[in-house]
């Protein structure tokens, strides 16, 4: 009824024009003051406003209603309103908006397939080669063999930060929830890497009950926890360190942790570490960094239910823990 008023304000104006200038004209012709002429004239236009209004909003009653109140659906969007013109052509731009909508949507998702099913073919293709100089490896001698298997590992870490970043697109299809062991994840996160451990000197210290379980997907949280060690050990520096791993059981929630001794992140680059590409003071030191892991973390455990926190002081290492709700 408030969007019926505003539009017909401008013609309530000229009328009340109108009527103003009836009795102006009167007197300027000399025709005295026909008050009761005047009155008379002025309540029939005003019977025939009314009457003009009341049609009007009869005719577009639906079509305001529309406009005016949120819409619970997009089917209630396109469905008919009323047989008058001003209703009908609206209704039909509608559709048109929707058809042409629809078409934009179905090429994007094609695109989006598309590019999808390029990156996971990629990726594969590239993991061929790597298995190959893996091979190849075995015959040459240790110094060098180390550090290519190094350069190789770290070629398979991008490789794989690649392939689930295309995959977070369409996370809805590629998860599955289920009750986890802590433990066996964490096992194979650090037997994954392994290599750079030994490398960094650095040791793992594990601290998770071997019968404490959670529920998510065994897979996102491998990637998310290989994520958050690997940042660990690449900002972990000097030997004879640690990285702790724990996990314990808080009310109606379990906290999984991960403590390294590294050199910490800046005060005010905490609020942004977990935006896409930001890198921070210490990862411009270090040109391996790419400002996408704790960012895919961050929206990996947002899909999954379950939260990320951070803490850190420079020099004195970062604590990053996931928190993950019990359901019974």
């Amino acid at each position: 009824m408030k969007l019926f008023w505003k539009e017909h304000v401008p013609l309530m104006l000229f009328y009340s024009v109108q009527v103003a200038l009836v009795p102006i004209l009167y007197w300027l012709t000399g025709e005295g003051r026909p008050f009761a002429i005047v009155l008379y004239g002025v309540l029939l236009s005003t019977v025939v406003l009314v009457l003009y209004l009341m049609f009007r909003y009869c005719q577009h009653r639906r079509l305001y209603l529309r406009l005016e109140e949120p819409l619970a659906a997009e089917e209630e969007l396109l469905q008919p309103m009323d047989e008058a013109p001003l209703s009908n052509a609206v209704h039909e731009l509608l559709r048109s908006y929707d058809r042409h909508f629809r078409d934009q949507l179905r090429q994007q998702q094609s695109g989006n397939e598309q590019h999808l099913a390029f990156m996971n073919r990629w990726v594969h293709q590239m993991k061929t080669p790597i298995s190959v100089i893996q091979l190849l490896l075995q015959e040459l001698e240790e110094p060098a063999a180390d550090s290519i298997q190094e350069e190789l590992d770290r070629l398979s870490k991008g490789l794989e930060m690649v392939l689930y970043t295309a995959r977070l697109g369409r996370f809805e299809h590629d998860f599955s929830v289920q009750a986890v062991e802590l433990l066996q994840i964490v096992n194979q996160v650090v037997a994954g890497n392994r290599r750079l451990f030994i490398s960094k000197g650095i040791t793992p210290r594990l601290q998770i009950r071997k019968d404490l379980k959670v529920y998510t997907d065994a897979k996102w949280l491998r990637f998310s926890l290989d994520q958050i060690v690997v940042n660990a050990l690449k900002y972990t520096v000097g030997t004879d360190k640690q990285v702790s791993i724990s996990a314990e059981e808080q009310g109606d929630w379990c906290e999984l942790t991960v403590q390294d001794q590294g050199i910490g992140i800046e005060r005010e680059d905490l609020n942004r570490v977990f935006h896409p590409y930001y890198t921070g003071e210490h990862g411009r030191q270090y040109q391996e960094s790419t400002g996408m892991g704790l960012y895919l973390v961050k929206e990996v455990c947002e899909l999954l239910g379950h939260e990320v926190m951070l803490q850190s002081e420079p020099g004195s290492g970062t604590r990053v823990t996931l928190l993950f709700k019990h359901y019974t």
